[in-house]
């Protein structure tokens, strides 16, 4: 028995429009699907290539801080203190220019663990060891050692809106005089 072919010579094979419908829709499913994960995938980069610029706006101490000589006790003639973040703790630089017109340099990389870390430089009350902790997002505490004694604490408040700090410190210097402090700072 002999069968057709369904196409015969001279004639075009028909094809069904349902058919031409149907294939066009799933390319088109494919492409927005594709266009969709692409557009995803950026997002997701930028989120994650971001993140640490983000972070690092957040923490509210990272930065370079002016002293208000106005709203600061004793007086200073001026104070530049910058913050600099590392993997568990802080860096901070310290360079003041005193009443008198001497200058006071002194730094410290501390974790935020409360233990202490060593000054360098001339640091307040004569202190040779800093250790630093983490109260709340905004507000840090500190103690100071001079051989292995502690001889001084404070805090470090940062605004709401981080454009100002507070540093509250007292101590007693290496004469036994005891001091306190109130610094402002506004951020730059």
């Amino acid at each position: 028995m002999k069968t057709s072919s369904p196409i015969v010579r001279g004639s075009r094979p028909t094809v069904s429009p349902q058919l031409i419908t149907r294939h066009l829709a799933a390319k088109t499913d494919k492409g927005i699907a594709r266009n969709w994960l692409l557009a995803i995938s950026v997002v997701l980069a930028l989120a994650l290539f971001t993140s640490g610029v983000a972070q690092a706006q957040v923490d509210p101490f990272v930065g370079t801080w002016k002293l208000d000589t106005t709203k600061s006790t004793p007086a200073r003639k001026s104070e530049t203190r910058i913050v600099e973040s590392s993997p568990t703790g802080m860096k901070v630089s310290v360079d003041r220019t005193n009443a008198d017109g001497s200058n006071q340099q002194f730094g410290y990389t501390a974790n935020l663990d409360g233990k202490p870390y060593p000054f360098s430089g001339t640091a307040p009350y004569g202190a040779d060891s800093v250790g630093v902790t983490l109260g709340t997002s905004n507000t840090l505490t500190y103690k100071l050692w001079r051989g292995g004694k502690l001889i001084g604490s404070g805090t470090l408040v940062v605004s709401p809106d981080g454009k100002t700090a507070t540093l509250k410190s007292k101590g007693t210097d290496e004469k036994g005089k005891t001091e306190s402090s109130v610094s402002v700072y506004t951020k730059q």
